[in-house]
């Protein structure tokens, strides 16, 4: 998606206004992950802002709540990285009014929000509006657009932009992952799982402890322990695994 709108932003003269921005779930991530997407902009050419929860990262939340969360209570997603990104928009907004307007435009400043969901990911997602205005950031100062520019790629495109562009990618893929989200995603296969678990011993120890002291499973019937008993016993995780809808 950066390949893309970059691209596109460069053609029409407008790539100083591109930012990108990272939310950073520090040990919930695959090491190396916020390094990369810095690199990303360095070859692109544009800034990166780095996002982060203050009150703490999704084991500390997971602890707290006592709960996991799970596809109606997606609280990793909506406090981890959506509630972030809103306060880097209102910041942004802000920055900007005061640089080009004294402090007082007198106009919404405009920004559209690009997101790389893809209607191949999931039933969900190909549901989504590919451009409309996201009234829940939207206010009197500023109007966000949310832009889905490659909601229509197949992964094979995705694959075949990447080495044209040729940026580098995340060595989790080479290692059988689909995605490059939380090692321990709650919507992640078994087999993904099991990769994750093999590469990041510590960390799934870490949800293992999380899990018992809470009293509530990982997923509804699934034990992320279980993962653990089954590499503990000597099972090899399989070279690579299906993706999982979001």
């Amino acid at each position: 998606m950066m390949n893309f709108v970059c691209a596109g932003a460069e053609a029409a003269g407008v790539l100083s206004r591109v930012i990108a921005v990272h939310c950073d779930l520090g040990r919930m991530e695959w090491k190396g992950t916020k390094e990369l997407a810095k690199k990303h902009c360095r070859h692109f050419g544009i800034p990166i802002r780095i996002v982060r929860r203050e009150n703490g990262d999704l084991l500390q939340q997971v602890r707290a709540r006592g709960m996991w969360p799970d596809s109606r209570n997606r609280y990793c997603t909506s406090d981890q990285k959506r509630d972030q990104v809103k306060k880097l928009i209102t910041a942004l907004t802000s920055s900007f009014i005061k640089a080009n307007f004294s402090g007082t435009a007198d106009r919404p400043v405009r920004i559209l929000n690009c997101l790389g969901f893809r209607a191949e990911e999931s039933a969900a997602r190909a549901k989504k509006e590919i451009y409309q205005v996201n009234r829940r950031v939207t206010n009197g100062k500023r109007i966000v657009f949310d832009w889905l520019p490659i909601h229509a790629w197949k992964v094979t495109d995705v694959w075949a932009s990447i080495k044209a562009s040729r940026v580098s990618y995340h060595h989790a893929y080479d290692l059988g992952m689909p995605r490059l989200s939380c090692c321990f995603c709650i919507f992640a296969s078994s087999p993904a799982l099991m990769i994750a678990g093999k590469h990041n011993p510590e960390l799934l120890s870490e949800y293992v402890e999380v899990e018992k002291a809470i009293g509530h499973t990982f997923r509804h019937g699934f034990s992320i322990a279980s993962i653990k008993a089954r590499l503990d016993a000597g099972e090899q995780a399989p070279a690579s695994a299906s993706s999982w809808a979001m």
